[in-house]
């Protein structure tokens, strides 16, 4: 399996490519396949150029001890690759519709979660340990920009109090919408810097979630919404280029710094759009990984007895280490969860009202 993992790569990148072509023949609006294209070919240049000068840099990746024993073989390998692609991603995305107001905004906290991600992996790199800001700083920090990004959406009202669900049924929250988009930021962001642990696991759902983003975005009524999906399509060709780095053997990781971003991103322009439930199903697999650890530390507390020992539900968690300690091969594990991803992504599409 490793060594046909460009192939992988490169059939995900059509695949995702083939979908976004034939969503813009449909709505015969060519919104979808350019920022894609463009961005991932963009990133795959940029990452050729910087990946040498990260590792130039010595910046190393720290694998944690309890983690897999088979990860060490992975240290050293250059982290903070999101610095080269997520600005890619940005840029031509917001390129598309330089007018909207949304983009900046957009761009502003996926940046900014950028920035947290990229001080916390340069304190892991400085402190040569897998921890770098304390959780409590780093959600703090993740927090206080998700606040700026939520009081800019509601001076400009650019958030509804209600969420469309699947089926044409809607939810009306009134004020709680602000502080449930506060903790989309956080669950989302978190989530897809957990399900970052694998070679090409994060960039290939990541994709695949912001591809499936796009294609609601133009299929759903009222002419759907461009911009926004245009600037998904971006990201997912931001990830796409970045997968060939990334797959497995990985050349560099992506760091907090990129699945950091990845997550606010997605965040961003699901409460913008109007597609948390959206968001919800299709990055089914970033919830996943994220329920897994909770789960897994609740069980343990709650069972652990007088040697300080308690049960575990999995093997390991995240949950794509349960089933690496499982036996199943490390790709094997990234191409089942991305075809998952694509399932998810076809219901979100199937569902779509």
């Amino acid at each position: 399996m490793p060594s046909n993992s460009r192939q992988l790569a490169l059939l995900l990148g059509l695949l995702l490519l083939g979908v976004c072509a034939g969503c813009d023949w449909f709505t015969r609006t060519p919104q979808l396949t350019v920022p894609l294209l463009v961005a991932a070919a963009i990133s795959a240049v940029v990452c050729a150029w910087g990946v040498p000068r990260l590792r130039n840099l010595k910046l190393g990746q720290v694998i944690r001890q309890e983690g897999p024993q088979s990860h060490l073989s992975k240290a050293g390998t250059p982290t903070m690759g999101g610095l080269l692609v997520v600005p890619v991603g940005v840029l031509i995305g917001g390129l598309i519709a330089p007018s909207d107001l949304r983009l900046p905004g957009v761009a502003a906290i996926t940046l900014a979660y950028m920035a947290i991600g990229g001080f916390d992996d340069w304190r892991s790199l400085t402190k040569r340990h897998n921890t770098g800001l304390s959780p409590s700083g780093k959600l703090l920090l993740q927090a206080l920009s998700a606040g700026g990004f939520l009081a800019w959406a509601a001076w400009h009202e650019l958030i509804t109090d209600s969420i469309a669900l699947p089926l044409g049924w809607i939810l009306p929250l009134g004020l709680l919408i602000w502080p449930l988009g506060l903790f989309v930021f956080l669950a989302e962001s978190n989530a897809t810097n957990l399900t970052d642990g694998l070679d090409g696991l994060a960039a290939g759902c990541g994709a695949i979630v912001f591809s499936g983003m796009g294609v609601q975005l133009m299929l759903r009524g009222n002419q759907g919404d461009p911009a926004l999906a245009a600037f998904s399509a971006a990201m997912a060709g931001c990830w796409l280029g970045f997968l060939l780095f990334n797959r497995h053997p990985a050349r560099v990781f992506m760091g907090d710094t990129g699945s950091l971003a990845m997550g606010a991103a997605l965040a961003a322009v699901a409460l913008l759009s109007d597609s948390l439930w959206a968001l919800l199903l299709m990055g089914g697999i970033f919830l996943a990984e994220s329920l897994s650890v909770i789960v897994q530390v609740w069980v343990f507390k709650a069972t652990k007895g007088p040697d300080g020992v308690g049960r575990r539900v999995f093997r390991m968690a995240p949950l794509h280490h349960h089933f690496e300690l499982g036996g199943a091969a490390e790709q094997q594990v990234v191409v089942g969860f991305w075809l998952i991803s694509a399932a998810l992504a076809a219901l979100g599409l199937l569902l779509l009202a």
